[in-house]
């Protein structure tokens, strides 16, 4: 990896908080991610599972988790599978882990090799009565071909039909909606390498330039400053490409008078980034745009001040709802007649509300070790979340799209911008284009 590793201290903490949940006499059994297929012999990049990283702060391929903190034998309540290295493997791939690596970055004193996997795992099994299985459970998440840990429960099912089986994702949904110091550490230094390539961008920009050379600025300053890279697939949408939520393809010129909508962030020991902001091609503004662009900042600073501890999703994306319905109004967008129907007191807040013609998606969402991170959205904000606050207007009629997005970090005495750094007024982007 390119990142400095975490204290080993974090994840020893994050284990004794999930045993914490545990029913008694129960395993936990958590698989690294697949590598995954690309053509013919090549594989695409090796991203961890999430919820083992959590664990262990294990970042390799082929590694098993199993925990089992009621076992009568101490050897069998905390262990970690690796994979065994050779001289192939290292001429070919590289250095893998060896035991004490493994127990410096995680704090597990027993590590084993894959090879003995099957015998500890029979031993561990005849004891415990209940088995929790990790599977990818997230509401976004649409996904039909199998991976590792779906294997394995299916596994569990046949080999063991008598165990009684639970869910561990609700439990690690639990656990890493909060952050800790340690967690909070990462993201900050995410935030700031996106802060850098951000103002690495505003000196480069000008008309003529390709969208895909931004996104190549930007992943220049992503790895010379450790990040594993982007945290997700950048948008670096000009002009009408903007109102394409998710639009990728960054391939077009950037036209002078155009507007610039760049949503990326960096991914740090895993840990996410998210911002986004709109810059003018040429270096300036022009009236419209300042407009709509202050419409969207004024939306975003009160949906900002919103994130306090106590709060609800529902009811914070309401009274956002209504904010932006305001200034809608005052753009002209919308009428008051379109608003007659609004019903702010019997649906939901993303549904049958005129302003959802220019704000289709919603104006948080979790991050952490994913950028859509787990966390639930019936559960009432709490000190130690961070969120995304990304409000948009989006006018393909105007070829106009402005989003603006900070991460921020819930805390007991209101919350913290942890992209409080990052130039977000009108004036401030200006200026330092002109340099």
């Amino acid at each position: 990896m390119k990142y400095i590793p975490l204290p080993q201290d974090l994840f020893v903490q994050n284990r004794a908080r999930l045993k914490a949940l545990l029913k008694p006499n129960s395993v936990a059994i958590l698989n690294s991610h697949d590598e995954m297929p690309r053509s013919a012999d090549a594989h695409f990049n090796f991203s961890q599972n999430r919820d083992l990283y959590y664990l262990t702060g294990i970042d390799q391929e082929d590694s098993i988790l199993i925990l089992f903190p009621d076992s009568p034998n101490p050897i069998f309540r905390e262990m970690l599978f690796l994979k065994r290295t050779n001289e192939t493997i290292a001429i070919w791939e590289g250095h893998k882990y060896t035991k004490e690596e493994a127990f410096a970055t995680s704090g597990i004193t027993r590590i084993h090799w894959l090879e003995e996997f099957d015998t500890m795992f029979q031993l561990v099994m005849h004891q415990a009565e209940n088995v929790y299985l990790n599977l990818n459970e997230h509401d976004r998440h649409v996904w039909h071909q199998s991976y590792k840990d779906l294997d394995f429960a299916h596994r569990i099912q046949k080999e063991f039909p008598l165990h009684h089986r639970q869910r561990l994702a609700p439990l690690m949904h639990q656990l890493r909606a909060i952050k800790s110091k340690a967690e909070i550490a990462a993201m900050q230094e995410a935030v700031n390498i996106t802060h850098k390539a951000f103002e690495r961008v505003l000196k480069f920009v000008k008309p003529g330039v390709t969208e895909f050379e931004i996104e190549a600025e930007i992943t220049h300053e992503f790895l010379r400053n450790r990040a594993t890279g982007h945290a997700y697939t950048p948008i670096i949408a000009s002009g009408a490409s903007a109102c394409v939520l998710h639009y990728i393809e960054n391939n077009k010129v950037c036209n002078d008078g155009e507007l610039m909508l760049l949503d990326f962030g960096a991914e740090y020991a895993n840990y996410a980034a998210d911002l986004t902001r709109c810059i003018p091609v040429n270096g300036k503004f022009s009236a419209r745009q300042k407009e709509i662009y202050n419409a969207v900042l004024n939306v975003h600073n009160n949906a900002k001040a919103m994130l306090v501890v106590g709060e609800t999703w529902d009811n914070y994306h309401m009274k956002v709802g209504q904010i932006m319905t305001e200034e809608l109004l005052r753009l002209k967008l919308i009428t008051k007649e379109d608003c007659k129907n609004d019903d702010w007191d019997n649906t939901p807040w993303n549904e049958a509300k005129a302003y959802r013609k220019y704000l289709m998606h919603g104006t948080s969402h979790y991050l952490g070790l994913d950028v859509h991170d787990v966390g639930s959205r019936y559960r009432k904000f709490e000190a130690g979340m961070v969120f995304t606050v990304e409000p948009g207007i989006y006018i393909p009629e105007e070829g106009i799209g402005v989003r603006i997005e900070n991460d921020i970090l819930i805390n007991a005495s209101g919350n913290t911008d942890l992209m409080g750094a990052i130039p977000i007024e009108v004036a401030d982007i200006e200026a330092l284009m002109a340099k």
